[in-house]
């Protein structure tokens, strides 16, 4: 606690310099001297305050299956740590790194949507509605801080563990803007919940967000699925209590993942890279040498469905040596209020004004 403090105090110059920087750009949008644009079709940012996993991505997927019945949906992300640049419409034949991990997740997981990646929201809109004229609602991926678009609907996820309301600016803290941005949300996601969230639990949370009168805030967590092999998605295993896991990850925070795997298995070895990290061969033969040294008869390798996209591009070493790597998927949940939420977003839609 003590180092943590010292570290936040040697770094208050640099957090008073992003926060100067932060209030500068927010007033010019607010006094229009930076123009931000709405678009005739409903566009819906999916966002967060705070750097890191606040699940983005899977409610973007709880997005895409709620609308997808009814309306064609597409989603715009940038395609963070792709090699290319520009707009680029993805293909499930492309590479994460031709197109980025998240969107390439999106275009294989609901092939019959679109998904493109563009660095500026501005440009990649319009030719989303070019080339697919049809399109009738895009989702904008962590587009919560651009504020040159001035989206239908604005979610705001925040995680249940480590809340905006509790955090501090860049770079001692994790937010990327105030915590009284927060306001320009129409809907609060608390994220990553415990299964059971009493109601007394809730009210402190929602007395703590201190929601604005046209703001609504739901609660979701994580339902994880069975698990599949990385190249056969038609098979798939069940975790077992004699069971050794090798957990691949190179996400922005394995608690809440680690918090389901411990009961289901006898023992987590765990092999960490930063966000979005791009295996290399050697990272892949490290891999190969961690998982010879497991002691059991029963092991496996398991990731998340965003590492197995960068790990896809090293598919011939992975199968000459019959590495065994199992993905687990998740789902979101809302705690109790899901058709409520539903309802906000078509309702909300409904009224989209061009």
């Amino acid at each position: 606690m003590l180092r943590w403090t010292i570290i936040k105090i040697l770094l208050s110059p640099f957090t008073l310099l992003y926060a100067i920087g932060i209030s500068i750009r927010n007033f010019l949008y607010k006094k229009k001297v930076l123009n931000s644009f709405s678009f005739d079709i409903p566009t819906i940012s999916v966002g967060n305050l705070s750097v890191g996993g606040s699940g983005k991505t899977p409610h973007i997927e709880y997005l895409v299956r709620l609308l997808s019945q009814y309306i064609e949906v597409g989603t715009l992300s940038r395609g963070y740590k792709r090699k290319t640049s520009g707009y680029l419409q993805v293909l499930p034949q492309h590479s994460a790194q031709q197109a980025g991990d998240e969107p390439l997740q999106f275009k294989r997981k609901f092939p019959q949507i679109t998904v493109s990646v563009s660095e500026s929201r501005i440009l990649g809109i319009p030719r989303m509605i070019q080339d697919n004229p049809n399109l009738q609602t895009i989702l904008l991926d962590d587009a919560f801080q651009h504020l040159a678009v001035t989206p239908s609907i604005n979610i705001l996820l925040s995680e249940f563990q480590r809340p905006f309301y509790k955090d501090i600016l860049l770079p001692s803290g994790r937010l990327r803007e105030w915590r009284s941005s927060y306001k320009r949300a129409d809907i609060i996601i608390v994220t990553k919940c415990p299964t059971s969230l009493s109601n007394e639990k809730r009210e402190e949370i929602i007395k703590e967000i201190k929601p604005l009168e046209h703001q609504s805030v739901f609660f979701s967590r994580y339902e994880y699925q069975k698990p599949y092999y990385i190249f056969n998605p038609a098979y798939g295993l069940n975790l077992e209590k004699d069971m050794q896991v090798l957990l691949l990850s190179a996400i922005a925070n394995t608690d809440y993942l680690l918090q389901y795997l411990e009961p289901q298995v006898s023992e987590i070895s765990k092999l960490e890279y930063e966000d979005h990290h791009q295996f290399t061969k050697n990272d892949i033969g490290k891999l190969k040498t961690y998982f010879e040294r497991m002691h059991r008869a029963k092991k496996i390798i398991l990731t998340t469905e965003k590492d197995a996209m960068r790990l896809l591009e090293h598919q011939e070493f992975l199968t000459e040596n019959k590495l065994p790597i199992f993905v687990l998927p998740i789902k979101v949940h809302f705690l109790e209020d899901q058709a409520s939420f539903d309802q906000c977003i078509t309702e909300k839609l409904q009224t989209h004004k061009a």
